[in-house]
Formats: structure tokens, sequence, C-alpha cells
């Protein structure tokens, strides 16, 4: 039986949502619906509609001056209690030592998103169903 998994994408760049969604029709082990908000408001109120959600992977900057310390709370505070990824296009910055403080599970460089690492992180994280 194929594993499924309802991922939610909360980023500012819609070419990000086109990406992901072309990589994750490689994975082939595991069912993937995504899920795609732009802000972190209608990620929330994505959240409250019921929908089923396996995991939140979030842009580490959303526009205007929101990083992942203020977002990934307000996911937490929302009642989230599943796996939250953080993506950004650099994870130099030492503020990401400090990941988990903030409720966020991992990190991952968009440079490093492909497939195999898709599946590795979905494998990592959920639970079969």
């Amino acid at each position: 039986m194929t594993q499924k998994a309802d991922i939610l994408l909360v980023d500012d760049d819609p070419a990000e949502n086109l990406i992901l969604r072309g990589l994750i029709k490689k994975v082939s082990n595991i069912e993937i619906e995504l899920h795609y908000c732009q802000t972190i408001e209608s990620a929330l109120e994505f959240l409250r509609s019921g929908k089923p959600v396996s995991m939140v992977l979030m842009d580490n900057r959303l526009q205007p001056q929101r990083d992942f310390r203020e977002t990934v709370p307000a996911l937490r505070h929302q009642g989230f209690i599943g796996p939250i990824g953080v993506i950004s296009g650099s994870l130099a910055d030492p503020y990401f030592q400090n990941l988990e403080e903030y409720g966020a599970d991992f990190r991952i460089d968009k440079s490093e998103i492909d497939p195999t690492a898709i599946e590795f992180i979905l494998r990592e994280y959920l639970a079969p169903s």
C-alpha cells in the first residue's frame, strides 16, 4: 500500500510552488498532495479549515519582513503539531542553530530539495499510515 502525505507549502514566491510540484511528481513511493499558501495568514486559515496536513514546509522569509522565528510559532499556536520544515536559500544565518526553540523540526536549503530528499524527509518525519 502506498503511503499518503498532505504537505502544506507556505512561500510568498509562486514559482517555488511550481518547482516543488514538479519535484513531488517524481517521488514514486509516496502519494503526495501539495497544498499552497502565499502568506502566513492564509496558511493559518487553511489549518483552521480542518483539511488534512501531514507536514508544513515554510519558507524562511515571507514578505514583508517575517522569518520562521515568527511564522513557525504562529502555526504551533494555531495547534499544528505535525512536522514543520524551514526552507531557505541560505542556512548560514546563526539563528538556524536554534530552530527547535521556535517549533521547527528541520531545515533544508532550497538547492538540496530533490525527489530523493523529499522522500527521505517524509519517511523520517511521518509515521506510516
